[in-house]
């Protein structure tokens, strides 16, 4: 059965809360309606004194006594002779009294006072038990309030269990009836689908390999980058297998108390194998089964405790018993050595990002509710998004429909899907940022030059759009380029045409205003990482085929690399030079391809004024109009165009069709 709620205990919390401010109200009522009164405290030997002036005095007497076995209360009044210059007259003043002393209701003497002086005073039991029956009731709820409220504070702390039950496991279940989730609601990852399918034949058929001795594997890790459908494979291999299904994430088993996350992974697989052939989903794996280190302080650290319970568990539960443990993690280098080893975790699936026909099947599943208008091209919009993963293509997707709705259309068209996709790409158009004319006429030319570069240069990826609207945080204009097909492999032409395109923009500025601005930075930091990785670690360069890429940073699923060096620092001065040699060569012919295209690099640029976005179709016929003839390519002679400013022509050249 599915708990729902994504904390169990917040409800019984809230109920609680209601509990206790209903209570701490009518203790207030109670207390200030059978609340003492105020008054000065008088010794005992005090009280006797006023008592014995009291006697026989019309000054001093006393009113409203009442006496108890604790103490004594009543008014001790006063009145004295005053005189102004109309008359005289008696001033009276009333001072409340209490004096505590024990056996009062025993003191003879006591009383033989109070009857001369008070004869009207009242004994405890003459007022009737009502004050000390509210006192009693009164201390006894605000006790139960005060146990109450720290039984309450240890649920909270231990996450909306009681203080008796905290070492409970904390996952969800899921049953058959709550898992709608199949192979095929997942598309886009077919080979970890495949390895899958092996899973829920073991949990449907056991005696199938267990016949030749095989075992069912004790875990399975599912490891790739966020979105990619981790989580989703899961619930699909439960709902494959009809198996309970116990999903929690790797921080549940972590707590402020000492032990708690031990005893919560035992009730887990005690449970999990007492509903067997079931399935056990941890989420997050990498907060709970980070690698361990060999100083701990204190001597004893809560997630090293659980993580050695999960290893022990892992070990000693029977694989044939039906009980498979998933898990998924995007960091798995972080991840101890010992929960990788086989026998714990005995499959590694992969999630990779989809490819472009893996991209095309996602775009369909998450298109199956909506409603599409008949120029929607779900091909080129898997084109258009590589690198993207399912969560992207689901976000794409929905952006599209929320746009079309907004709009009022009937259909998503192809119009809102490529918005969508760009403001993933670039971010939200932001058209209230009004720029300069001379501004915008700079940015103009700075998106041009990058738009007439990449179509100028071989090995460069088509230009789907040039656009002069700001958008995002700091995108002042930008040009969309991707390519057909995904690629994977990048020769060096191809990357020489990236650093090419990327200086080409702030190079544009320099040949029509002869001086640049600071809007370059992104090209430029783009630039430099390319050269650099041709010289230190794909041996694209002078230095020769030598790895220079420093080691020691994680560099797993496109981590980040960073940390110590093997080379001298000789070597590093050589490879800054080689960077700056590649980037200054780059820029050279950038420049003379600029400078012989000038008109074709103008005309595009008052276009994008006037019109603020130009699509790839535009472009192509701007610069056929412009510039006429072949197409310019790296590394041959120019046989078409007049000989441009610059270095000697045969390292220029130009072959090929635009």
């Amino acid at each position: 059965m599915k708990k729902r709620g994504k904390d169990r205990g917040r409800p019984w919390v809230s109920g609680g809360a209601w509990l206790l401010f209903v209570g701490a109200t009518a203790s207030l009522v109670l207390f200030m309606v059978f609340r003492e009164p105020a008054g000065t405290s008088l010794k005992y030997g005090e009280l006797v004194q006023v008592l014995e002036a009291a006697r026989g005095s019309s000054a001093v007497s006393l009113q409203k006594v009442k006496v108890s076995h604790t103490d004594v209360r009543g008014e001790v009044v006063t009145s004295d002779l005053v005189s102004d210059g109309g008359g005289s007259g008696r001033r009276v003043s009333v001072v409340p009294f209490r004096t505590l002393r024990t056996g009062l209701e025993n003191d003879q003497d006591l009383h033989r006072l109070l009857k001369q002086a008070s004869p009207g005073y009242q004994g405890e039991d003459e007022e009737g038990g009502l004050r000390g029956v509210s006192s009693m009731l009164t201390g006894a709820f605000l006790i139960a309030l005060i146990v109450a409220s720290g039984f309450l504070l240890l649920r909270w702390l231990s996450g909306g269990s009681s203080p008796l039950t905290f070492g409970r496991s904390r996952h969800k279940v899921y049953a058959l009836k709550d898992l709608r989730t199949t192979f095929q609601d997942v598309a886009g990852i077919d080979e970890a689908i495949t390895e899958l399918r092996e899973v829920v034949d073991f949990l449907k058929n056991p005696q199938k390999y267990q016949r030749l001795g095989g075992r069912i594997p004790k875990g399975v890790l599912l490891v790739g980058p966020p979105g990619t459908g981790k989580t989703l494979l899961a619930k699909a291999v439960a709902g494959e297998a009809d198996a309970p299904f116990f999903s929690l994430s790797g921080s549940d088993f972590v707590e402020m108390f000492v032990g708690v996350g031990a005893a919560r992974v035992r009730d887990l697989f005690a449970q999990a194998e007492a509903r067997a052939p079931a399935i056990i989903f941890i989420d997050e794996l990498d907060a709970l089964g980070k690698a361990r280190t060999g100083a701990v302080a204190g001597g004893h650290d809560e997630r090293e405790q659980t993580l050695n319970q999960l290893l022990v568990e892992m070990d000693g539960f029977d694989s044939n018993r039906g009980v498979i443990l998933m898990a998924a993690t995007n960091r798995p280098e972080t991840l101890d050595v010992a929960l990788l080893r086989p026998g714990r975790f005995d499959r590694n699936v992969v999630v990779d990002r989809p490819d472009i026909n893996g991209r095309e099947a996602i775009l369909k599943v998450h298109t199956r509710g909506v409603t599409l208008g008949p120029d929607v091209d779900l091909r080129r919009i898997a084109a258009l998004t590589p690198g993207s993963v399912g969560a992207d293509l689901a976000n794409f997707v929905n952006e599209a429909a929320l746009m079309a709705a907004r709009t009022g259309k009937d259909a998503i068209g192809m119009a809102e899907l490529e918005e969508a996709i760009e403001r993933g790409a670039v971010g939200l158009e932001r058209r209230s940022r009004i720029m300069h004319a001379d501004e915008k006429q700079r940015v103009a030319y700075h998106e041009a030059g990058h738009a007439l570069v990449a179509c100028a240069l071989p090995n460069t990826y088509p230009v789907h759009k040039v656009s002069i609207i700001p958008r995002g945080v700091g995108a002042l204009g930008y040009v969309l380029s991707r390519p057909d097909e995904d690629r994977y492999l990048m020769t060096r032409s191809e990357l020489e045409s990236q650093i090419k395109v990327a200086l080409a923009g702030t190079l544009a500025e320099e040949l029509i205003y002869r001086e640049i601005s600071n809007g370059a930075t992104s090209d430029l930091e783009h630039a430099s990482r390319v050269a650099r990785s041709m010289v230190r670690e794909f041996g694209m360069s002078r230095l020769g085929r030598v790895n220079y890429r420093e080691h020691g940073g994680p560099n797993f699923l496109g981590g980040a690399g960073g940390g110590s060096r093997d080379y001298s620092e000789e070597t590093a001065r050589e490879i800054d030079l080689e960077v700056q040699r590649i980037i200054e060569e780059a820029a050279t012919e950038v420049r003379t391809i600029l400078q012989s295209r000038r008109d074709a690099l103008e005309t595009v640029a008052r276009r994008l004024v006037d019109k603020e976005v130009i699509d790839g179709a535009e472009l192509r016929q701007l610069l056929d109009q412009s510039h006429p003839g072949l197409k310019l390519v790296p590394g041959t002679l120019v046989v078409d165009e007049p000989e441009p400013p610059g270095p000697p022509a045969e390292t220029l050249g130009a072959v090929g069709t635009t």
